[in-house]
Order: structure tokens, then sequence, then C-alpha cells
């Protein structure tokens, strides 16, 4: 199986004639004519969406690693993903399966946006096994295929999650999208020291999204994960809020309501780990298996567990961790005292299961 794909591939493929951004068709925004206050996203009247704020669900599988994943070793098998990720989603609501799960998160009238995470490269990446069933489920709650779109920062990133490759359809009518920091047709809004700053089409033109992240370490920040995924990879000017190691940017960021009003559920895609020289695949080396899948409505619990993680794996290596190479997340915190989430691990509730 090949294990990269080019943007030739991608152009080709069934889906691809309905992204790289071309999303005009999409209803729920009025882009000329829109205020940063109009973009605030609604809900679909009398549908009030899930929160859990502090609770995180994670599920693993039994077994070595190399037996919950394809002969590549690269992505997991689409049989043990998807059943994880049904878990990991009952596990947080406690409904009865995904459908059920996902019910609580999105309605059949929503516009759907899902949000991977490609920068690192197909060995590296938000696994299709993941996005795949997401998709499904928005479309068994009653979403139509034409109102999901799965969009990413730039073509490269979408390819390394093999979304829109040859023999990696979506459903029929499923957008895909890249914003190539290009797309953002709203006013500009200013969230970090007077920044103009604007949030690309496939977001705005959502009302619920659904972020799929990773669990890295970052060369600036020190991890990233769910807020960042979100923040960075959805803005025109990522390269703009990267002083003081992120912070307080990207909690400031996500803050604010054109994010808020939107983003529904967060799933981690933790089958492998990135535990140094990130966001980048650098070292190979340092990329290990974890054998997991975690989903929460609250992206602070999430990314200080990943934080954790990421730290855990550090000190099994004997290499410092990140508060003593002085990249701590701090941002994580922010977060928390901004009323995002719960930062304090001993506040978590943390969910675990094997199955």
């Amino acid at each position: 199986m090949k294990s990269t794909l080019n943007r030739r591939e991608f152009v080709s493929s069934t889906t691809a004639l309905a992204g790289l951004g071309m999303l005009t068709a999409l209803p729920g925004v009025a882009w000329a004519e829109g205020t940063p206050e109009s973009l605030v996203a609604r809900p679909p009247a009398g549908f009030a969406p899930l929160s859990l704020p502090g609770r995180v669900a994670k599920v693993t599988a039994k077994g070595d690693f190399a037996s919950i994943m394809q002969r590549n070793q690269m992505w997991p098998k689409p049989d043990v993903a998807r059943r994880m990720l049904e878990q990991a989603l009952m596990g947080l609501t406690e409904a009865p399966n995904m459908v059920e799960a996902m019910k609580k998160f999105i309605h059949k009238d929503d516009i759907v946006a899902i949000k991977p995470n490609g920068i690192a490269g197909s060995s590296m990446s938000t696994s299709f096994e993941l996005i795949l069933p997401i998709v499904e489920a928005c479309i068994a709650c009653g979403v139509p295929a034409n109102h999901i779109t799965v969009y990413e920062q730039f073509t490269s990133y979408l390819l390394s999650t093999r979304v829109g490759a040859p023999k990696y359809d979506l459903p029929k009518g499923v957008a895909i999208a890249v914003h190539n920091n290009k797309d953002f047709p709203m006013p500009g809004v200013r969230i970090y020291e007077g920044i103009t700053t604007k949030f690309c089409r496939p977001m705005v033109a959502a009302t619920a999204v659904i972020d799929v992240g990773l669990i890295k370490d970052h060369s600036i920040c020190g991890y990233t994960g769910a807020l960042k995924n979100m923040t960075h990879g959805t803005i025109n000017n990522p390269e703009a809020h990267h002083a003081h190691y992120a912070n307080p940017q990207i909690a400031m960021l996500y803050a604010h309501p054109i994010m808020t009003s939107r983003v529904r559920l967060h799933i981690a895609d933790g089958f492998k780990l990135m535990y140094d020289r990130g966001p980048l695949l650098k070292d190979p080396n340092t990329v290990v298996p974890h054998g997991a899948v975690y989903a929460s409505t609250d992206p602070v619990a999430l990314d200080a567990i990943g934080s954790e993680m990421v730290d855990k794996e550090r000190k099994a290596r004997k290499v410092r961790t990140l508060a003593e190479v002085g990249r701590a997340s701090k941002y994580i915190q922010t977060a928390s005292e901004l009323g995002l989430g719960v930062a304090d691990l001993n506040k978590i509730k943390l969910k675990s299961v094997e199955i």
C-alpha cells in the first residue's frame, strides 16, 4: 500500500471537485454582509448540544499494537478504529451506540465541518479510519451528506489523512476543502494584540464542528492537540500567533464566539503519539504506539491529558519534560482560566475502557 499521495491523485478523486475551498453552495452564512456578531452560530431550534466539562472517555484495544494496526503499521484496522470510536462516544455519553451518541452533539439540521490534522504526513496524521465513521454517524443522525465538509489547511495536509484520495471515498455528496490560508470571506476580528484575524470559510459555513486531532509534541507551544488544531489550523495568520509559546494566543483564539459557538465534540486519534520534535515528522523514532481513542466536549481537559501523556513518554525515554526544556504548554491553563474547560488533572474525570 502506498504511504504517500500526490496532488494529481487528490484532484482526480471522486470527492475532490466539491472541495479545495470552493464551498459557495453551503448554506448558513451571508459572507459579504455578515458582521462578526452575525457569524456566531446558533444550534437548530430546540436543540441543546451536550456539554460535559471535565469529562474524557478513553478506549484502548486488547492485544499488542501490531494486532490493531494494518499491515503497514501506519494506520489502524478499520473495524478496530470504528469499534474504539463507538466505545469512546458511548463511554462519554452513556448512549447505547455511536449514532445515538452522536445525536447528542449533532442535529439533522446542522451544517457539519470536521477538522482532522495532517501536517506531519501520512504516517502521523488523523486516521481516515476514524474520519469515515464520524461522517457516517452524522449522516445516520439525519444530516444530508452535502451538509458535511471535511477540511484542512493545505492540500498536502488533507492528503495525509487520505481524505479525497483514490480508494478512500467518503459517502457521496460529502464535501472536502482546504483553505490554503486564503479562503476567509468574513470581516476581520481583533482577538490578540490588535492583530486582524479571520476564520476560514469551511468552519464559518458550519453550525457544528467536530475536531479530530492528535497527541503531539510541538516545538513552539510544547503540546498540540485539540485547542491548537482548531485555532491555528483554521485562521488566516497562524504565524502571527506563535510568540510567547503561543500563550495566550491559542486560548484567546479558541475563546472567540465564532469558535466556541460551533465546536461541539473533540476526538483524539491516539493510535500513535509524538513525544518530541513535533509538529512535523522530523524523526520517526519520536513516534511511538499509544493505541487509544479519546472523546470529550472539553478541549482543555483533553489537552491536559494529552500533554501529560507526552511527558510520560518523554520521561520513559529519559528525555527532559516539556517544562524542563522550557516548553510547558501554559496555554492550556490559560484556556481553563478563560472558562474553556478543566485543566486540573485532579478534577478531570477520565473514563477508561479496554475492548
